[in-house]
């Protein structure tokens, strides 16, 4: 069982003792912490051009610099907006466990994980309406229809949390040193990225211990059957990247066929395999992943898309 596997760990409770302190000592108010300016330079970059999903592609050579910044706009606003959603879902998933039998030991840390996880939804949320006066709605992936074992249940929800947090690190890490962009989103990635280092640290070792309590007793099918889940929840979590509100918004015609386009484009999979790579580092090594395929199909369409 996971407490057992978590209580004779003095490894794991050594990280999450000091993970706890670095919370406490970290704390900040976030309502305090940013300077809203009343609005934010148009004919600037927004995000750094290399992670929208535009760049190296032919779509991209077809416009010009200043469809390039109003794009880089409408991705930023969609990128926090994927923060406002998956932040939602993570707060939901962890308050369902803390102080639930199997772990006892990390409910602490939990604490501090809601707290500043809910912190982070809403100053995502506050820039998402005070500079895009939207928080654009995710496209729902299809519904897998999976009955999981408990251990496999649990194993998913915190491999889900780190995988996401992870993507969002990526971006968040690349922005934070960026000097093309306003000082305010700046700040906005350095404070989420100084926070989510703590929080993968601690995903990491959580989600490589119940990758052992899952193993135990899992057979072969069932382990099959949680990697086909792990690929696709990857490729779902990259796709949603690519939202064709944003195009519309943006002025660029056609965002449907623009999506299918840029799914479908060379860059791609390299793209992903970018934003991916320390994930994809950590799941190969722990043996949950035997390789980094990802099984890349594309375009895929998820409802609401029609």
């Amino acid at each position: 069982m996971i407490s057992e596997l978590i209580s004779k760990d003095d490894r794991f409770q050594e990280i999450l003792e000091r993970l706890n302190r670095k919370s406490v000592e970290d704390y900040y108010n976030p309502y305090r912490m940013f300077d809203w300016p009343d609005s934010l330079p148009e004919h600037r970059w927004w995000m750094s051009p290399e992670l929208t999903t535009t760049f190296g592609t032919e779509i991209a050579s077809e416009l010009s610099e200043e469809q390039l910044y109003r794009l880089s706009r409408f991705e930023s606003i969609n990128f926090y907006s994927l923060n406002v959603d998956g932040i939602r879902e993570l707060i939901v998933e962890v308050t369902r466990r803390i102080h639930t039998r199997g772990f006892e030991i990390p409910s602490e840390f939990f604490h501090h994980f809601i707290g500043e996880e809910n912190e982070h939804m809403w100053f995502f949320a506050e820039f998402c309406l005070r500079y895009g006066n939207k928080i654009y709605r995710q496209l729902e992936p299809a519904g897998d229809g999976e009955a999981w074992s408990d251990e496999a249940a649990s194993f998913l929800v915190f491999l889900r949390i780190l995988l996401f947090e992870e993507l969002v690190d990526h971006f968040n890490s690349t922005m934070a040193a960026d000097e093309r962009l306003h000082d305010t989103i700046r700040a906005v990635n350095r404070i989420h990225h100084q926070d989510e280092s703590r929080h993968i640290a601690f995903g990491r070792e959580l989600v490589s211990l119940l990758f052992r309590d899952l193993t135990a007793n899992a057979s072969e099918e069932e382990l099959d059957r949680v990697r086909a889940y792990i690929r696709r929840y990857l490729n779902y979590s990259f796709e949603s990247l690519f939202n064709p509100h944003v195009y519309r918004d943006a002025g660029i015609p056609e965002p449907f066929a623009v999506r299918r386009r840029l799914l479908a484009s060379p860059r791609s999979a390299e793209f992903q395999q970018q934003v991916f790579r320390k994930p994809l580092n950590y799941l190969v090594k722990t043996g949950i992943l035997p390789d980094r395929d990802l099984g890349f199909a594309r375009p895929a369409v998820g409802r609401g898309e029609a």
